[in-house]
C-alpha cells in the first residue's frame, strides 16, 4: 500500500504520538520496533522538509535583500 504524503504538521503530530506510545513502555517488543522504525522515517522526512524550507527562505532573502540589519 502506498504511503500518503503527510504535511510537516501531520508528521510531527504522528511523531509525538509515537513518542508517547514508546514512553509508556506498554507495547509488545515487535510493535515497539515497528513504532520506532516509523518514527525514524518521520524524523528523516521532517528534517528534509525543514532543510527545503530553510533553502527556500534563504533564496527569498537573497532575492529580496537582507533587511535584518536596518534599525
Amino acid at each position: 500500500m502506498a504511503e500518503k504524503k503527510q504535511s510537516f504538521e501531520e508528521s510531527m503530530q504522528r511523531l509525538e504520538t509515537i513518542v508517547s506510545e514508546l514512553e509508556s513502555n506498554e507495547k509488545p517488543l515487535d510493535e515497539t520496533i515497528s513504532l520506532f522504525e516509523e518514527g525514524l522515517k518521520l524524523v528523516k522526512n521532517c528534517d528534509a522538509k525543514l532543510k527545503k524550507f530553510e533553502s527556500q527562505i534563504d533564496a527569498l532573502i537573497s532575492e529580496n535583500g537582507d533587511d535584518t540589519h536596518e534599525n
